[in-house]
This record gives C-alpha cells, sequence and structure tokens, in this order.
C-alpha cells in the first residue's frame, strides 16, 4: 500500500506541476502590470474586418444568404463617404481599400486590418503576402514597391459580392508574367493603401485592431523589426483609439518590451486536423503549440483574439478566467454569433450584419 500511495503521490505532483506549467505558459499581463502602465481595454464596438468591404474576404457561396444585404450596407456606407457610385458595376469598396475603411466609419463600425512592408519599406495596409487573391496578381507584396502597388487595381473585373479576384492574364505562369502598368488605370478604382493614409481618414472616428503580419510566424528578422518600428511610429503619432495583435509572438512581445502602454493581443487558431499534419513534424508541433497558447508566456497578452470555433476550448476558457479579453474572428453569420456569443466579449465580423446594428 505504501508504494502504491507513493505512486499516487508521485503522479499528482508531476499532474499538478504540469498543469501548473500550462497556467504559467498561457497567462496574460497581470492586472498591476495594466495598472502601472494605465493600459486601455479593447473598445466595445463591432469590428469590421478589413473594412467594410463589397468585395473580398468571406464573401463566399455559404453565406450568401445573408451577404447580400452586408455587400450593399458596404457599398451605400461608401457613397456616402464619397468613394464611387451604387450604380457602378464593379465593387467600389474592396476588402482593406480606403473605401472600405471610410464606408467602416460611415457604419460606426470598428475597424480590423492588416499591415505589412512594400519593397521599398513602405508600411501598406494588405492582408495576404501576394495580390493573387485581391487583384489576379500573383506577386508578392514584398516585390512591389508602393509606387507599383498604386497603378494595381483591387478586383479589377469582379462583380460586388465576389471573394476573388480572376487572376490575370500571365499570373498562372511560374514566375508570374504579370507586368505593373506604367500609368494608373482610368476611371474609378481602389488600390492597396498606405497605412498613414488610413489613419488620416479614420481619424479617431472609430476604433482600430492592427494587425502586424509577416512572411514565417517562426522566424524574427531585421525587416520584421523595421515594420514593428515603422507600423508603430504612425500609430503613436495617431490621435485615435487602437489596439495590437499578430500571429507572431514576437511581435506581441516587441510591444511588452517597448511600449508597455499599448494594449496587445495575441491572435490564435485550433488547428485544422488536414492542414496540421502539413509540413514538418517541428512545424506540426509549433502549430498545436500557438493553438494551446503556450507561447503566451512570451508574448503576455490583453486579449487573445481566437477564431470563434474555440471558444470553448480550455486555453481559451483559463485565460479569459485569468484576465484576457477573448476577441472572436472572423464571424460570417448571425448563426455563428449566436454560437460563440457566450464565449467571447468582443466579435471581429463580415458578411452579414450583425442584428440591431
Amino acid at each position: 500500500m505504501s508504494k502504491v500511495f507513493r505512486n499516487v503521490l508521485i503522479g499528482g505532483a508531476a499532474l499538478a506541476g504540469a498543469a501548473g506549467a500550462a497556467v504559467w505558459a498561457v497567462a496574460p499581463r497581470g492586472f498591476k502590470n495594466k495598472q502601472k502602465h494605465y493600459v486601455p481595454t479593447v473598445p466595445d464596438v463591432w469590428y469590421a474586418h478589413r473594412g467594410l468591404h463589397d468585395a473580398g474576404s468571406g464573401l463566399t457561396a455559404n453565406y450568401a444568404e445573408q451577404s447580400g444585404e452586408y455587400v450593399a450596407l458596404a457599398r451605400r456606407m461608401a457613397v456616402k463617404a464619397g468613394y464611387g457610385s451604387e450604380t457602378k458595376p464593379g465593387p467600389i469598396a474592396p476588402e482593406n481599400s480606403m473605401a472600405a475603411f471610410a464606408a467602416a466609419c460611415e457604419a460606426g463600425y470598428g475597424i480590423e486590418l492588416d499591415i505589412q512592408l512594400s519593397r521599398d519599406g513602405e508600411v501598406v495596409v494588405v492582408h495576404d503576402a501576394d495580390l493573387g487573391r485581391v487583384a489576379g496578381d500573383p506577386r508578392n507584396i514584398k516585390d512591389l514597391s508602393y509606387s507599383e502597388l498604386t497603378r494595381i487595381p483591387l478586383y479589377p473585373t469582379a462583380e460586388p459580392g465576389d471573394a476573388r479576384a480572376a487572376l490575370l492574364p500571365g499570373g498562372e505562369e511560374n514566375p508570374p508574367l504579370v507586368v505593373t502598368p506604367s500609368q494608373a488605370p482610368e476611371g474609378y478604382y481602389q488600390h492597396v493603401p498606405l497605412f498613414s493614409d488610413v489613419l488620416k481618414l479614420v481619424a479617431g472616428r472609430v476604433p482600430l485592431i492592427v494587425e502586424y503580419k509577416f512572411e514565417n510566424n517562426a522566424t524574427w528578422d531585421d525587416r520584421d523589426v523595421e515594420l514593428m518600428e515603422k507600423g508603430h511610429a504612425l500609430l503613436e503619432a495617431y490621435d485615435g483609439p487602437f489596439v495590437v495583435e499578430s500571429f507572431h509572438p514576437g511581435a506581441v512581445n516587441w510591444y511588452k518590451e517597448n511600449h508597455p502602454d499599448v494594449c496587445r493581443g495575441q491572435l490564435a487558431f485550433w488547428p485544422a486536423s488536414g492542414g496540421a499534419r502539413n509540413g514538418s513534424p517541428v512545424d506540426q508541433v509549433r502549430r498545436y503549440a500557438a493553438g494551446s497558447l503556450a507561447f503566451d508566456w512570451l508574448s503576455r497578452p490583453d486579449f487573445v483574439a481566437y477564431d470563434w470555433h474555440g471558444g470553448a476550448l480550455p486555453q481559451v476558457r483559463l485565460t479569459r478566467a485569468m484576465g484576457a479579453m477573448p476577441v472572436a474572428w472572423t464571424v460570417r453569420s448571425q448563426e455563428e454569433l449566436e454560437a460563440c456569443g457566450e464565449r467571447f466579449d468582443r466579435f471581429i465580423f463580415e458578411a452579414f450584419v450583425p442584428q440591431g446594428e
């Protein structure tokens, strides 16, 4: 009996140690540290994913039942803000465009947006690493100057409500044979904007969630630091409410170390079974560790922006109990909102108009 009892004690101690390590790993920033640095919370508004847009993310066939009203609202608000016209056949407010951000401001929604660097080191607002989905041009953002980006229309031949742009001639070749036009297209169009111009447009009218985007969330180099420094310099000069977030724990840690007065968030999701099997064993372990919030020890976030499907996961509930605000991304229907509503305190949405708004 004494041997059994000893084994039980050893096993219990091991489990307690593992549980303690898990709690330590996912713990957010402490209350005293927030109080010391006067850290604001995430403002309590709805956040339009990549702006209120009439072409782009989330506008797929499975959300068509509710997305028509959303697209119509985006177009009305964009026109009200002075962009395009409701009679224009193509999109007037594609995702992450000036028109989409102006539309969100007119509708009173907060904005979630993404920043990265162009080839010439300009901070631009665009989600993907390339322009294939949003402009039919598969070339990488890092290989294009901002001047070139201004001459590449977003969704040039699309219809309102389209999720993807048609591939441009030469885009199917490897490497792509697409060439940047020497002159800007005639007529109305939207292009990838400068972050500085977006900040001037919003001008504090609605809160911002700013996501720092990286080519590889498992590495950290001088170009990544350049994005952090330039992005924050623009935000530091901005007179309006904002918070920052990233999938890269190093980026959130950069704010912890350099600007502890800024509200910071760790983006995460639980890997799908299919995608989790891609890549090396190290890559797979890293994905599950990130989804488990195991890197929060590095970032110590104020909020956790988690895929809305994962609100009931133990790590999300645990970090919420310890003081991190859970933010849901990206909710695309009223049914999804109702399914996750009790698990989250803030919501990033697209493709539908939340009831009561």
